[in-house]
């Protein structure tokens, strides 16, 4: 019979091993962390066998209990429908215009619209609804196609240049591209354009501008340069650009025509999601 080798700080039998001078003690795990263990196993099995657990080339086990976190969710997402109904009724009835007069109905299409808009909206206006270059500012008091609330609604709804027949559909021309102006007058007509905000430098190539502004660009913009929302002409006196405001991107503006386009929602989102979406963006601060 082979001694026990007890190690001599710890008084433990070791399991003969040695490295380097350090010797590996014979010290099992304690009991609870044993059973724990054993536990963990049985317990895994028995959710093998009543859940859903094991892919196959059929599919996966069903488990014996049949449970479903899908169906979970549809009823969950069912009751929610429910519980929101005599809201979503009331909304889908009331006015547009009328809704602001109901405390209870507004809080209700505010939250369903802050919701919508972080799924749908946010990536493109960002989650502040504060734009980025092409994509607007929701928050400013800057409208294309006007910030009422039936403007807004109208929006939301059918989308800009989306191909819908009730869509928000306009397009300023390619002067540069299709040649409709050369080089020079696209650039005298974009210092004439930053000159209606104070931002031109040239004074001879804002005047060679103007009148090529007059020409060809006051019929949508307006002779004084105000825009006009019927058509989706932007103001180009305050300073607020929707693709940039240097002389490089008012260029680019006046030679490629731009024409960015939203997606209508129609048919994607339900009437009442889209009417909170337009209660929503109408409170962000910028609403007329």
């Amino acid at each position: 019979m082979s001694r026990k080798d007890i190690d001599e700080v710890t008084g433990v039998e070791t399991t003969g091993h040695e490295w380097d001078g350090i010797k590996e003690l014979n010290k099992p795990l304690p009991r609870w962390w044993l059973w724990t263990f054993y536990a963990s196993i049985l317990w895994s099995i028995g959710y093998w066998v009543l859940y859903p657990a094991w892919p196959t080339l059929a599919g996966y086990t069903k488990g014996t209990l049949g449970y479903s976190q899908r169906a979970t969710v549809a009823e969950e997402v069912a009751a929610a429908r429910a519980a929101q109904g005599r809201f979503r009724e009331a909304l889908g009835a009331t006015p547009l215009e009328q809704v602001k007069d109901n405390p209870e109905l507004l809080r209700f299409a505010m939250a369903g619209g802050a919701a919508a808009f972080g799924t749908n909206c946010a990536p493109c206006h960002g989650r502040g609804a504060q734009g980025f270059p092409g994509y607007p500012n929701l928050n400013d008091d800057d409208w294309l196609w006007g910030g009422g609330i039936a403007d807004i609604h109208q929006t939301v709804r059918f989308g800009i240049r989306s191909g819908h027949g009730e869509s928000r559909d306009s397009q300023m021309p390619r002067y540069g591209l299709d040649k409709l102006l050369d080089e020079k007058q696209v650039a005298d007509a974009a210092e004439f354009v930053l000159s209606l905000s104070n931002q031109g430098t040239d004074e001879a190539a804002q005047a060679r501008g103007k009148e090529t502004f007059a020409e060809q660009c006051a019929a949508c913009h307006g002779e004084a340069g105000t825009g006009n929302a019927e058509l989706g002409a932007p103001d180009l006196t305050d300073a607020i650009w929707l693709y940039g405001g240097t002389r490089a991107a008012v260029i680019d503006s006046i030679r490629t025509g731009r024409g960015g386009q939203m997606p209508l929602w129609e048919g994607r989102l339900d009437p009442v999601t889209i009417k909170s979406l337009a209660v929503y963006v109408h409170s962000l601060g910028g609403g007329q």
